[in-house]
């Protein structure tokens, strides 16, 4: 079991690290990029997952950041008017107070070890391997010029459909997410084998202004543990 959340540990951790530039714009949605060129006016680039495609161009204007694959980043504020020839500034560092709502669908599947398992056995007659389904409410609270995001998720699940009972849980969380994609969270968690304080570890993929977060959460208790492995999609509420 312990050998098991260490690979998925490991996987998580270096997952997010694939290299790519990353267009943040000022409506919040994210484009993973090939930067090819920087214009007065616009920012020209390649799709990530097709670099064999066209060149696109987006107005310099409803870009916020660009989060390069190097880990730097530039702030990118309004493009100029036409009455001006002033050249567009880069800002240092200022935390954007820009709050997002996310939302979608997960799945996964919950492992319980220990004493609960027992328990869980014996009171319910529900076995130790459980399948997920739920949803992610995932707020977006700021994002700093470093990539740096504060979050606040909301998850309801439902679990043991496979096994013909329903086990409701909610976990709260609140986190931050880096500019690679990782992310850290914690918070209570309440379900029918008690409430318990949920650790959670993961990371978030990104195409076409979709987001794949994949997470492995943890709830440890005097009577044993809940391991949880979960994956999905969302995207922005309007």
């Amino acid at each position: 079991m312990k050998t098991l959340l260490l690979s998925l540990l490991c996987f998580l951790t270096t997952a997010g690290a694939i290299a790519q530039d990353i267009l943040v714009k000022r409506n919040g949605d994210e484009i993973s990029a090939k930067i090819l060129e920087i214009a007065p006016d616009v920012i020209k680039y390649k799709r990530f997952d097709y670099q064999d495609g066209p060149i696109i161009s987006i107005l310099k204007r409803d870009v916020f950041m660009i989060r390069y694959a190097n880990g730097t980043k530039e702030v990118i504020t309004a493009a100029p008017s036409a009455q001006t020839s002033t050249p567009p500034t880069l800002q240092e560092d200022p935390a954007v107070q820009q709050s997002i709502k996310l939302g979608g669908p997960r799945l996964g599947f919950t492992v319980v070890a220990g004493g609960l398992a027992d328990k869980l056995k014996e009171d319910h007659d529900i076995y130790p391997f459980l399948t997920q389904f739920g949803w992610q409410f995932e707020t977006r609270i700021f994002t700093t010029s470093k990539g740096l995001t504060g979050l606040a998720e909301f998850i309801p699940l439902v679990g043991g459909l496979e096994q013909g009972t329903f086990i409701p849980s909610l976990s709260a969380l609140v986190g931050l997410r880096g500019p690679k994609g990782f992310e850290l969270g914690v918070g209570p968690n309440v379900s029918v084998a008690g409430t318990g304080l949920v650790i959670a570890v993961g990371t978030n993929f990104q195409s076409e202004g979709i987001n794949f977060p994949v997470n492995l959460a943890v709830v440890p208790s005097k009577d044993g543990l809940r391991a949880s492995l979960l994956f999905g999609f969302n995207s922005r509420k309007d």
